[in-house]
């Protein structure tokens, strides 16, 4: 699948907690990245339903904030319609309404890698009552969560 028209500024990575400082040349691999061989990111029309599903316990996460164009030769936008979160390369969109999802693949050298060269910058979100919502949005008011 291709990038969908006017491809975002930013993709996102969502971590559970503080990554090193300063920040590494690569980043270890959540154990969902090891499992389905990919990096999985999210775009802010993504960002709210990935949190609601993979981090609704969490009472805040750590958002790496990527320009997609430092990314973008090893970004597929792959559809999970039909798989669940627990399906290798699935997530929570199961029917598809939000598009394809930004996963970062390896690099010429074979690397799977996300760290100092392509993050920007990065923020702490905490979450506000009991579900995510774009209130406390790290980032400011640029390429602010879209909510459902």
């Amino acid at each position: 699948m291709s990038s969908p028209p006017g491809p975002p500024k930013y993709v996102y990575k969502i971590l559970p907690a503080s990554p090193p400082s300063p920040l590494p040349d690569c980043l270890p691999l959540s154990d969902l990245d090891s499992r389905d061989g990919f990096i999985h990111m999210s775009t802010s029309k993504q960002i709210l339903g990935t949190l609601q599903n993979f981090f609704i316990s969490a009472p805040s996460v750590v958002i790496l904030r990527v320009p997609y164009e430092r990314v973008e030769s090893r970004i597929k936008w792959e559809m999970a319609k039909g798989l669940g979160p627990e399906e290798k390369g699935g997530c929570w969109d199961t029917e598809g309404r939000l598009g394809g999802f930004p996963h970062i693949y390896h690099t010429e050298g074979g690397e799977l890698r996300l760290g100092k060269e392509e993050v920007e910058s990065m923020g702490t979100w905490t979450r506000v009552g009991d579900v995510w919502s774009k209130e406390g949005w790290p980032f400011g008011e640029e390429d602010v969560p879209a909510e459902s």
